[in-house]
C-alpha cells in the first residue's frame, strides 16, 4: 500500500522512503529505533546548515495516540504515534509544527518499516512525508529528496551502530 494512503495524507504531500539494510533480527532493530532528536552524535554539516538542530525529545512514544515533544535550537514539533505493530511498522504524524523547515515545509508525518531478509538480516525503510511552497516544484521536489534522503541515512546509520553495539 502506498505510503501516503497509509498515513491518511493527500495527493499534495511528497513522501520520501530510504532504506538500508541491518546485519540483526527485526526484534533487536525494533529496540533501537530511534527519532533524529535521541541521536546523540551531531548531524553532518550540510544537515546542521540545512535543517533545524535537535536539542532532545520528551513524551511517550511507545503507544497509539502517545506524542512526543521535540525539541529543535529554533523552535519544536510534537509527534502523535498513529501506528505500532512491535517489530514490523512505527508511524506517526506531526500533529503541531512550530518549526521553520527549508522555507515552508510542512511536515506531516513519517514511519520506520521494518521487514525481516534472511534469519538475522533485516531491511529498515524510513518514509518522510511532507508539503512544501517552494516553487517550482521541477527544481526544489530533487533537491528536497536528496536532503531527506541524507537525513534518512543519517538515522538509519545512528540505529545501525546502536544495533551492532548491542550484538
Amino acid at each position: 500500500m502506498n505510503a501516503l494512503v497509509q498515513l491518511g495524507l493527500d495527493a499534495r504531500t511528497t513522501s520520501v522512503a530510504t532504506s538500508m539494510i541491518f546485519q540483526a533480527e527485526p526484534a533487536e532493530v525494533w529496540e533501537r529505533l530511534m527519532f533524529y532528536e535521541q541521536i546523540d552524535r551531531r548531524p553532518p554539516l550540510h544537515l546542521r546548515l540545512l535543517l533545524p538542530v535537535p536539542i532532545d525529545t520528551a513524551g511517550r512514544k511507545s503507544e497509539i495516540g502517545d506524542e512526543a515533544h521535540c525539541r529543535y535550537e529554533s523552535g519544536y514539533l510534537v509527534k502523535r504515534v498513529t501506528r505500532v505493530d512491535p517489530a514490523r511498522c512505527y508511524a506517526f504524524e506531526v500533529a503541531e509544527q512550530a518549526l521553520l523547515v527549508g522555507s515552508g515545509i510542512r511536515l506531516s508525518g513519517g514511519e520506520y518499516v521494518i521487514r525481516e531478509l534472511a534469519r538475522g538480516r533485516a531491511e529498515v525503510r524510513i518514509v518522510t512525508c511532507y508539503a512544501s511552497a517552494r516553487w517550482p516544484r521541477w527544481l526544489w521536489r530533487p533537491i528536497e529528496r536528496a536532503v531527506c534522503h541524507s537525513f534518512h541515512r543519517h538515522i538509519l546509520r545512528a540505529m545501525r551502530r546502536e544495533v551492532e553495539v548491542r550484538s
